[in-house]
């Protein structure tokens, strides 16, 4: 398939412009015979980490990013997926089907992806922004892609998808009519798969584009942007902070691009907005949201954690508080220090939440499950002394699904939270005194 799209064209080297990067652009196509690696313990998750390959079996050796047949210890199939001996995650699994994965898997996989969010969410009524692939949700592990208008806009986290990536934006872009693409692959993601992962960018590819949500407006400048560029999850959550935000004062802490106090103002009618953010240049483009939809919003430059304690010896109070923090948890090594800022970071909101005010507070960690946030926030409540009350409790849009054998997909938390009344300080008894010698 000609391609004018997905392969850039080689530019002059010079300090302006660095040499074009060709396109990973490894066929769909399987190679025939393919090679085979069995398993210890057949499991229905996507993810068979090192510890459980038995090995490569056969005379063929398996490339790292290959496709192989993937059996059980007796030899019996159990289904193929992509091979990567360098990374813990040494097998993801693509199809349990008995028919090797080729050109019409990758297809059909897109296909369904694609009438998900357009057929039965509707999601284009609503945003030119959303999420076409969600990895394991998807059954395609490995892989994310949003579309902002007509920027794909792609994060890896898979050697074996890595290679593939030229062929897989030909089919989402021919499904969808996008004609610009970015790839993205995380430092930390690139260690861990051991291989160099550089960024893609398709030619003429544009610096910024402006997508709508629910009327409101975003710009999302690529070259400064975190993940794919804009956060498409909390789509359902900006919406639904509107209806508690009527001539109230609202804190948006940790910020990003402004995308919980550009809704809270636009279209819940806040009395003022303060945004707080660390990041210099998401404050700008807060900014620059601003502008671009004709609001105001207070934008400070900060660490949330510092904000909010200078405002509490202030004693302000907001009547709606916004925590969407980015992951304090990236791996198990840091659990411990990752809950105690979650800790930390929500005593202090509800110390600054006026009696009956709204706490809305999220946690995008997969390693910390609903319940362990839950306990953690009743921790918090009680440091803070103050009563709360669980209203609800949410996730990601719908069109990030997630499939039931790989439930650390569900990793956003969202807990709505009504904040009471300060609790009367304990009493605590005097310690009894010593007796008289």
């Amino acid at each position: 398939m000609n391609r004018p799209h997905a392969r850039p064209r080689p530019r002059p080297r010079t300090s302006e412009a660095p040499p074009a990067i060709p396109v990973p652009d490894r066929s769909l196509e399987p190679e025939t015979p393919l090679p085979i690696v069995a398993i210890r313990s057949p499991g229905n998750h996507p993810f068979i980490f090192r510890k459980m390959i038995d090995g490569p079996k056969g005379p063929l050796v398996a490339r790292p990013g290959d496709l192989v047949q993937v059996i059980d210890r007796a030899g019996a199939p159990i289904g193929y997926g992509l091979w990567n001996p360098r990374s813990q995650i040494s097998l993801r699994i693509l199809s349990r089907e008995p028919q090797t994965p080729g050109p019409d898997f990758w297809a059909r996989r897109v296909d369904e992806a694609v009438k998900l969010r357009v057929d039965l969410l509707g999601i284009e009524n609503q945003s030119n922004a959303y999420r076409v692939i969600h990895a394991e949700g998807d059954g395609l592990s490995g892989l994310i892609v949003d579309r902002f208008d007509d920027v794909l806009s792609v994060e890896v986290f898979s050697l074996g998808m890595y290679q593939r990536i030229g062929p897989i934006l030909d089919v989402l872009a021919a499904r969808l009519g996008t004609k610009h693409f970015r790839v993205h692959v995380d430092e930390r993601v690139a260690l861990q798969e051991d291989f160099a992962g550089r960024p893609v960018d398709s030619p003429g590819l544009p610096p910024r584009v402006t997508i709508a949500e629910h009327g409101v407006r975003h710009r999302i400048h690529f070259a400064d942007s975190h993940k794919t560029g804009f956060f498409c999850d909390q789509r359902d959550n900006r919406r639904d902070l509107a209806r508690f935000c009527k001539d109230r004062s609202v804190l948006d802490a940790c910020c990003y691009t402004g995308g919980f106090g550009l809704n809270a103002r636009i279209r819940g009618g806040a009395r003022d907005v303060t945004c707080v953010d660390l990041d210099e240049k998401a404050v700008a483009l807060a900014r620059e949201n601003a502008n671009a939809n004709n609001v105001r919003l207070d934008l400070v430059h900060a660490d949330a954690f510092g904000y909010m304690r200078q405002m509490a010896q202030n004693g302000r109070e907001y009547g709606v508080v916004v925590l969407d923090p980015p992951k304090l948890i990236p791996d198990r090594e840091e659990v411990a220090a990752g809950k105690r800022k979650y800790f930390d970071l929500n005593v202090l909101a509800m110390n600054l939440v006026e009696p009956g005010g709204l706490l809305l507070t999220c946690s995008c960690s997969g390693l910390l499950d609903p319940a362990e946030f839950q306990g953690l926030l009743k921790a918090a409540s009680r440091k803070a002394n103050r009563s709360v009350q669980l209203l609800a409790m949410t996730g990601a849009a719908a069109d990030h699904p997630v499939a039931l054998d790989a439930p650390e997909g569900a990793y956003l938390k969202a807990a709505w939270l009504r904040v009471g009344e300060r609790l009367p300080e304990p009493i605590v008894p005097p310690s009894p005194s010593s007796p008289e010698s």
